[in-house]
């Protein structure tokens, strides 16, 4: 059915319906899938010219609150993961508690030499395993975590524990909790293999996470790097101020 907006107003038509998609992506009409209605579908429900639908999109688009997908249509914006800086927690876990359904999946896991530079950190380990994995919320690469970890990990059946968090399987290994970890946050570009593993554009800005954690006897047991899409992910630091 059309829908009726009004022509002698001082708001602007496009205005008008980015006001009306805006009240009926709050309501959640276009879950579950997100999707909104092709340009020439809502220029008909409308009744006003695809360039009129393009600038009401356009402005939900700056305003976040929509994204284009080239060839596939545009979507509701996903919603923004917040990662708490002031708790000890995996990064799976810092996405199941905002209520989302992550997945991890499993790139490669080797067993090979320290690097040089982590040597010391591992206490002079000379084997490690280095671990790959990409997380993804709702079915979108978010980040891909790059791992070195004790050599004991070699062991493990990665298949079978492809959605467990590494925290998880370190203490099922060991037998020891990590108690702490050190983050160090960064940006860098995106090369070639990270552009493809996330589906974004090569040299595209991209969050950079070093975890390094320990165990309780403060021996290290984790250096991880995650390289994340920014626009899905934010760090946020709660505290107290006193006057």
């Amino acid at each position: 059915m059309p829908t009726s907006i009004l022509r002698d107003s001082s708001t602007s038509l496009y205005e008008q319906i980015a006001h009306r998609l805006l009240e009926e992506i709050q309501r959640g009409d276009f879950e579950p899938s997100g999707k909104l209605p092709s340009e020439a579908e809502l220029g008909q429900r409308f009744g006003v010219s695809r360039v009129t639908v393009r600038l009401a999109v356009g402005k939900l688009s700056d305003d976040g609150v929509v994204e284009r997908k080239q060839g596939k249509g545009t979507f509701v914006a996903a919603k923004q993961v917040r990662h708490g800086l002031d708790a000890l927690r995996s990064f799976h876990e810092a996405l199941l508690l905002q209520g989302l359904k992550p997945s991890m999946h499993v790139i490669s896991h080797t067993e090979q030499a320290m690097p040089e530079g982590l040597r010391e950190l591992f206490d002079g380990a000379e084997r490690c395993l280095l671990l790959e994995r990409l997380h993804y919320v709702d079915e979108e690469p978010i980040a891909l975590g790059r791992s070195h970890l004790p050599a004991a990990l070699a062991t493990v059946v990665w298949a079978e524990v492809e959605h467990q968090p590494i925290y998880s399987v370190l203490e099922h290994v060991t037998g020891q909790p990590v108690t702490r970890a050190d983050l160090a946050i960064r940006a860098q570009e995106a090369d070639k293999a990270l552009a493809t593993a996330l589906n974004v554009k090569r040299g595209a800005a991209l969050l950079v996470m070093e975890r390094t954690s320990y165990f309780a006897n403060g021996h290290c047991c984790d250096r991880t790097t995650f390289y994340i899409r920014p626009e899905r992910y934010a760090f946020v630091l709660s505290g107290v101020f006193k006057n």
